[in-house]
């Protein structure tokens, strides 16, 4: 059974070097060693076994079950307790066993006597005022009494998921085929299917639990234990004033008015531990109520409504109006106190010294297992928190909340220190950069730098540590933010430098500590960066083991710290050397090469080199034999022919074991010999001395001009892989800077790739396309961010509107004039608002010319006229993090715009015009007389961009790796145990909804659905779809393939009228980030008509068949084996539709097309040749049958079949040259008769609607359905 072929493989295949599972590598052992491994196996089993622990609690005698791992520590079981259903009002306490504490950090399996059945006893203790601020926000959160929450770094209805309103739009069980939907395949999706469907509010279990004015306690009431007072408003109109003492909560007898805050002595003087069983006593519907709202949150899946911890959540680029109930601001007074219920009133609980967190996290012991495990969930949870701490402090800078360190210097130099976060900008202010380009390589070297240092962080060399280093673009600045490195702002002695090791002040000075050189070459080797000479400005030697410019800092602390990793690879000299257009010389000089080239280069230099060695070991072995063959020879002349069996048999005895044992020995190849890096500092303005130096120099100038030449190659070969349909087609964006990235070439060869997806015609067109679309967007980005950078917070939504129109609602509103509020303008008098010049004319040759210095691509004539308008607003947004209101964006008037007919968009003026009819008056609703695309009320909000350097798992990542590689082997039981091991590690290192175990989600559904366990595919698919929607977008390439996987694996087990949802939500998607005709989609309409034919839904299966074919015939002609396999399973389509004739022309085409290329003696064209008959037989049998009819005569007809009817799949399996699958829903051509029979109906047509332009490429995709 052929599997959707445009799902990607996960991330093991992105280019960095796969880890190996030592569990693997004694995998074969097993079958040798037999008993002795098993009972090892099942020893070490038994004790990492879990067991069920019985908790008790202090009321009412309450206890239950809650199942442990002997390698869990207590703190995770308080986590367990907390959310376990019956313990929910319970959070300050600890744990006893027989009668004595229990460390919160000790692990299970340390507790002597704590096994299967045991006791664990649940203690209140006294809250401090920490404790009870948490216990507050906790139970807020629990009974839904707080409110929406206004965030400067997530966004409006970030880590949203639309799961359940896919659901929910599903066909009811038992609908007729009939009732099946008819697909507009000429329709665009409405893009308020990216928007969350509004729900009813939330029940409230109580009105609001507050902070009380009397709040904080006086300091002779903190004596006595008053730690906070709080206000509840119940759900029945009374108002409760609340004391919360280091022994519980109890109702005051304080009021608005009179301030008594000690326990009511009357008969509602209730008394609590916990807040939640106060509540209970003090309004008699809470009970009810809260029952209510929990059966209200259970409706949607646990994953979509689990909060997103360790990574920052998606923010989608379309949210809905300000006026839907989605965004609805509620009032809520304890909003604005949340600050001090997390951070308390000093902000102390907040404020963390993140670069001694950081290192003391390195610093922990990973001996075992579990080491690992609490030191990589520690370190993930760390660079969470801390990305999240610096993007919120980089925003305040970015909009000017702080003041900086140095508030003389000019603004590109200023320094600001926020939550022991430093931050600076990406830009060139001390003139650092100036010979590499200035402010654009300063902005590009922030950029390299952190890619450095999640290199760094992820090879987790001891004794060499980094900063927490983030990157954050907001607004047109770029800004980065770093932990503080302990004697950073030290002032060096006299004598003394600051830097120990690399480039001091530029490169006129140069340090070599010694005690780097170990740590340095560690790093160096597996970076592949080749030990050489540098020379200062008074032309000494120094040799390095890393570039000049990464530096080395010891800190105060001890450490050694590697800083500056902005070239850890060599330049791409050959670009620079090229010449393109007129116009393009490139704005910077930081060019380098990416580290997955070298990687792939090391790798493919690797190869060469093992082949090298086989040849020569081949060559001299030939020559043994040869001598031995003579020396036998002569032997055998001088020996009698009996002593020479007898010899030869005994000799073959002694020297087998011996020759096996050095057999062995001599195939393995000593990689020792091996080496190969490169310097990162040709080219860049070293000078040798002696003329030795120079050869070297020369030779690793030769060594990076190969590197080149490689680069240059892995352009060719994926150009190559995209034709012949070998690797998917990127869908957006995104996925094109990921599928270059990953085979190390960098985006300056956009222009390139396009240049030659262009001489590659209709084949790679849709690439071709992609490559423009993205070379226009970032151009814009860079575009923007020139007038966004020092414009004021109020003024951009006006300066982002703008440009949009000039780029996007020209054909509305040919001349757009910027909508500025005049009294913002009078306020920022000083402000500078150049953007109101800018013109649709001008930003077309603004961005002309940007994609020729940045790219070398002259882009076409009229090319703004070519744009899909949809698409490039997504780009332009997710780049900008722009979140616009939905709405229909009218990009033409009502009459058709004057541009021209746009090639790639495929739209019809029918289709056009019916959309600028719909246009409602408030999608075009300006304060100007004449009409804009946008306004700036459209743009709701702005959030950061964000490029962290926090590294993966490579504990969890080996797992994967090794359960792979098992059942690779034929190993399935080990390999299905170590993918459990690899899933249960990703969950615990980075939570339930974190990019990478969406990633494992995926690659996980893949693999079962592989092993036949349909059941833990679908589910695991399922969970694929929702956490990629939350953590990636709600529309990502990843997003995307996980539904479409999602669809397969339903269909699979059975539910096709889910799978069928699933599917289309997946095409609608699709539409929105690219439009119509992507090569990939082939293979998914394919799909779609097969689970169309499985509920005999025929005659809408034959149009989704039709549709395939259109795009397939786009892609590859209509003269090619793809539209010929394609037509075969249209014309067994048209034959259950009843269509006879169209049959026949259909299959008589796709024969005559398998004749021409693959010759009449081809299978394929034989099974075409022998359908062809069949249906020939049945159209001339159905006509005999109609005009018997017609004379009144009710004969049937005798038909014999060699063939049976299959399904379509099957039927494509078999052209393409697979082996066929027996499929359950198998039909006999029997079937077919009946159904063609049974009612005569009028020939339908196959046109398929008016042609569109197509763009693109699959081998697989025509030729295979589900």
């Amino acid at each position: 059974m052929a599997t959707e072929t445009a799902v990607p493989t996960s991330d093991a295949s992105s280019g960095n070097p796969a880890p190996k599972a030592p569990v693997v590598e004694g995998a074969p052992q097993v079958e040798q060693n037999g008993t002795a491994e098993a009972v090892e196996d099942g020893a070490e089993q038994a004790d990492d076994a879990p067991f069920s622990l019985t908790v008790a609690l202090p009321h009412d005698n309450q206890s239950f079950e809650l199942p442990v791992s002997p390698l869990e520590q207590i703190h995770e079981i308080r986590q367990s307790i907390i959310e376990h259903p019956i313990a929910l009002q319970y959070s300050c306490f600890r744990l006893e066993h027989k009668g004595e504490r229990v460390n919160d950090y000790t692990q299970v399996s340390d507790i002597e006597g704590l096994g299967a059945g045991s006791e664990l006893h649940l203690v209140e203790e006294p809250y401090t005022e920490k404790e009870a601020r948490i216990h507050v926000v906790r139970i807020r959160e629990l009974v839904g009494a707080s409110g929406d929450r206004t965030d400067t770094v997530h966004g409006v209805l970030a880590g949203a998921s639309i799961y359940d309103d896919v659901t929910v739009a599903e066909p009811k069980e038992g609908e007729a085929s009939s009732e099946v939907q008819e697909y507009n395949f000429e329709a665009e999706p409405a893009l308020t299917s990216l928007i969350p469907k509004e729900t009813e509010p939330a029940p409230k279990a109580v009105k609001s639990i507050s902070l009380s004015p009397w709040n904080p306690p006086p300091a002779h009431l903190r004596q006595k234990g008053h730690l906070l007072y709080l206000v509840v408003s119940t759900n029945e109109g009374e108002q409760w004033q609340i004391t919360a003492h280091v022994g519980g909560f109890f109702v005051n007898k304080c009021s608005n008015a009179k301030f008594d805050p000690f326990r009511n002595t009357t008969a509602r003087g209730y008394s609590e531990h916990s807040l939640f069983t106060l509540l209970h006593k003090i309004s008699p519907s809470f009970a009810t109520t809260f029952a209510e709202f929990q059966e209200f949150t259970s409706r949607r899946d646990p994953l979509a409504t689990f909060q997103v911890g360790n990574t920052i959540p998606s923010a989608p680029w379309l949210v809905p109006s300000t006026a839907s109930p989605l965004c609805n601001h509620i009032s809520d007074p304890t909003r604005s106190q949340e600050t001090y219920l997390l951070a308390g009133a000093e902000n102390t609980d907040s404020l963390r010294d993140w670069n001694e967190e950081f290192q003391s996290a390195r610093e922990l012991p990973r001996d075992t297992i579990q080491d690992r495990v609490f030191r990589e969930r520690l370190i993930s949870k760390l660079f969470a928190d801390y990305n999240d701490a610096a993007a919120r402090g980089a925003v305040l800078v970015a909009r000017g909340e702080i003041a900086p360190l140095n508030p003389t210097e000019g603004r590109d130099a200023q320094i600001f220190v926020y939550n022991n976060v430093f931050f600076s900008f990406g830009a060139d202010g001390v003139g650092t950069f100036t010979s590499e380009g200035g402010d654009e390589a300063a902005r590009v070297a922030t950029g390299k730098d952190v890619l450095g240092v999640k290199l760094v962080n992820q090879l987790d060399i001891d004794g060499l540590y980094t900063p927490g280093t983030v990157v954050v673009d907001y607004l047109g600045k770029r800004i980065v933010g770093q932990s503080i490195v302990p004697g950073i702002f030290k002032q060096p002695e006299p004598g003394e430098n600051q830097i120990h090791y690399g480039a001091v002040d530029g490169k006129d000075q140069v340090a070599a500590d010694e005690r780097f050189a170990a740590s340095f070459e560690k790093l160096a080797t597996a970076l592949r960066v080749k030990k050489h000479p540098v020379w200062d400005k008074e032309s000494k030697r120094f040799d390095l083991e890393a570039s000049v410019e990464m530096k080395g800092l010891l800190g105060t602390d001890g450490r050694k710290y590697v800083l500056d990793l902005y070239r850890i690879t060599p330049l791409d000299i050959a670009w620079m050397e090229e010449s393109g257009p007129e116009g393009s010389e490139y704005p910077h000089r930081m060019t380098v090469l990416r580290p997955e080239l070298v990687e792939a280069l090391g790798k493919q230099k690797a190869r060469e080199f093992i082949n090298a060695e086989l040849a020569r070991r081949a060559k001299i072995a030939d020559e043994k034999k040869a001598e031995k063959a003579v020396e036998a020879t002569k032997e055998e002349d001088a020996k009698p022919a009996d002593a020479e069996n007898s010899e030869d048999a005994e000799d073959e005895k002694a020297e087998d074991k011996p020759d096996a044992e050095k057999t062995v020995q001599e195939d393995r190849i000593d990689m020792a010999n091996f080496k190969f890096a490169l310097n990162p500092d040709v080219f860049s303005g070293q000078v040798p001395q002696t003329e030795e130096e120079k050869a070297e120099l020369a030779k690793d100038e030769q060594d990076v001009r190969d590197a080149c030449t490689y680069l240059r190659d892995a352009l060719k070969a994926l150009v190559k892989d995209l034709r012949e349909s070998d690797i998917s087609f990127p869908m957006d964006g995104r996925s094109l800077t990921k599928l270059l990235h990953r085979r190390g070439i960098n985006m300056r060869y956009l222009g390139l790739l396009a240049k030659l997806s262009e001489e590659e015609g209709s084949r790679l067109e849709c690439f071709g396309h992609l490559c423009v679309q993205e070379m226009i967007s970032r151009s814009f980005k860079h575009i923007a961010a020139r007038y966004l950078k020092y414009l004021p917070l109020p003024l951009t939504s006006s300066c982002f509107s703008h440009l949009l129109n000039c780029l996007l609602g020209f054909g509305l509103n040919p001349k757009p004039v910027a909508e500025i509020d005049e009294t913002m303008k009078a306020l920022f008098d000083d402000a500078d608002l150049s953007f109101e010049k800018v013109t649709p004319e001008s930003l077309r040759k603004d961005i002309e010319r940007e994609t020729v210095q940045r790219y070398r691509f002259t882009l076409a004539e009229n090319w703004w006229g070519q744009i899909r308008h949809t698409q490039l607003l997504r780009e332009v947004s997710l780049k900008l993090g722009l979140q616009i209101q939905v709405k229909n964006f009218l990009f033409a008037g009502e009459p058709e715009a004057p541009a021209a007919k746009d090639q790639v968009a495929t739209e019809s003026k029918k289709s056009k015009k019916k959309k600028a009819r719909d246009g409602s008056p408030a999608s075009i609703a300006s304060s100007s007389t004449v009409p804009h695309t946008f306004t700036p009320e459209d743009i709701v909000n702005v959030v950061p961009t964000i490029k962290d350097s926090a590294p993966r798992s490579a504990l969890a990542e080996e797992a994967l790796e090794g359960g792979r590689l098992s059942i690779y082997q034929g190993q399935r039981k080990l390999g299905e145990d170590l993918l459990l091991e690899s899933l249960s590690l990703h969950e615990q290192i980075y939570g339930l909804v974190h990019p990478e175990v969406g990633q494992m989600y995926h690659s996980l559904s893949q693999m079962y659905y592989q092993l036949d366990q349909k059941e833990a595919a679908v589910e695991l698919a399922r969970k694929a779809a929702i956490v990629s929607e939350r953590t990636v977008g709600l529309d990502s390439a990843e997003t995307v393939l996980n539904y479409l996987n999602l669809s397969l694996f339903l269909h699979q087990r059975g539910d096709s009228q889910l799978a069928l949802a699933y599917a289309k939500h997946a095409l609608d998607l699709w539409k929105i980030i690219y439009g119509p005709d992507h090569p990939d989609t082939i293979t998914t309409m394919n799909n779609y008509a097969v689970m169309l034919q499985s509920i005999k839904a025929y005659h809408e299966s034959r149009r989704w068949f039709e549709e395939s074919l259109r795009v397939c015939e786009l892609v590859f002609g209509r003269k090619s084996v793809n539209s010929a396999t394609l037509l075969f399973q249209l014309a067994q389509a048209l034959a259950l539709d009843q269509d006879a004739k169209q049959a026949v022309d259909r299959m008589r085409e796709s024969y005559n097309i398998f004749k021409d290329i693959l010759g009449p003696e081809d299978k394929n064209t034989k099974e075409a040749e022998h359908w062809l008959e069949q249906l020939l037989h049945n159209a001339v049998s159905i006509a005999k049958q109609a005009k018997d009819q017609a004379r009144g005569a009710r004969s049937g007809f005798p038909f014999a079949t060699r063939l049976g009817l299959r399904d379509a799949t099957n039927a494509s399996n078999g052209l393409a040259g697979k082996p066929e699958v027996p499929l359950t829903d198998s039909r006999s051509l029997d079937e077919l008769v009946h159904f063609i029979e049974g009612t005569e109906k009028k020939k339908k047509t196959s046109g398929g609607g008016k042609k569109r332009t197509g763009r693109a490429n699959p081998k697989r995709r025509g030729s295979t359905a589900v």
